[in-house]
């Protein structure tokens, strides 16, 4: 953990890493932003994707990889930082790499958009990296400020598909070998019916079983989820 992100209260996710960024439909996206963030190319690389594609992932794992090598990173999220004021964006250009999470909360609000504008330019000074994340392409977020979207159209695009049904299982069963578990096609289907389609829940339930299984010796099966899950 950097300094700034002492400060912050922020912690990386330790899961949150290139290798287990899966699903088919945005392996290229997730490659073009690896490939970018190494090269620092770009002072500004903008992530675009609905809320379950896997923005908060990618971000983190940007910062993880700076981490390595020995680079500063912060990762925030817009919502965590909105309470604590503008100002709190004032110093982080002297970070080498500053990932921004849902960057569209801010639009409409004046001296957000102002700092942040300031922030690419302080950033760019110093030709250190901003990332940041949006639900939408930068044209489509009604931004006040027209700097701010022409700075953030200019940067490196990377856009993010809607994942399917067939995708969330494949990332699930993905991860769960990652943790040493077998989910069948059978337990996996039985989950999706069961559970909320955000990724975010079903990984949540894959941790819960995860936490539950030694027991069962690490072998996931529908009667276990069901007593694990209420179901």
């Amino acid at each position: 953990m950097t300094g700034a992100q002492l400060t912050l209260g922020v912690r990386l996710r330790d899961d949150a890493r290139w290798s287990n960024f899966h699903g088919q439909r945005n392996e290229a996206p997730a490659a073009l932003l690896r490939t970018a963030c190494e090269g620092g190319l770009y002072p500004v690389i903008v992530v675009c994707g609905d809320e379950d594609t896997g923005k908060s992932h990618l971000l983190q794992a940007a910062c993880h990889d700076a981490e390595r090598d020995a680079r500063s990173a912060i990762c925030m999220s817009m919502a965590e930082l909105l309470p604590m004021g503008p100002g709190v964006l004032d110093s982080m250009d002297e970070i080498a790499l500053v990932a921004l999470d849902d960057v569209q909360l801010v639009a409409g609000l004046s001296e957000w958009e102002e700092a942040l504008f300031h922030l690419y330019n302080r950033v760019q000074d110093r030709n250190h990296q901003l990332i940041v994340s949006l639900t939408e392409l930068p044209a489509n977020i009604v931004f006040v400020l027209p700097d701010l979207r022409s700075r953030l159209q200019h940067g490196l695009l990377v856009q993010l598909g809607v994942y399917r049904d067939e995708d969330r299982v494949t990332i699930l069963q993905a991860r769960a070998e990652q943790r040493g578990l077998m989910l069948s096609d059978e337990v996996a289907g039985f989950i999706m019916r069961r559970a909320s389609r955000r990724l975010v829940d079903l990984l949540g339930i894959l941790d819960t079983l995860d936490e539950n299984s030694l027991q069962a010796q690490r072998r996931l099966t529908i009667p276990f989820v069901k007593s694990v899950m209420g179901w």
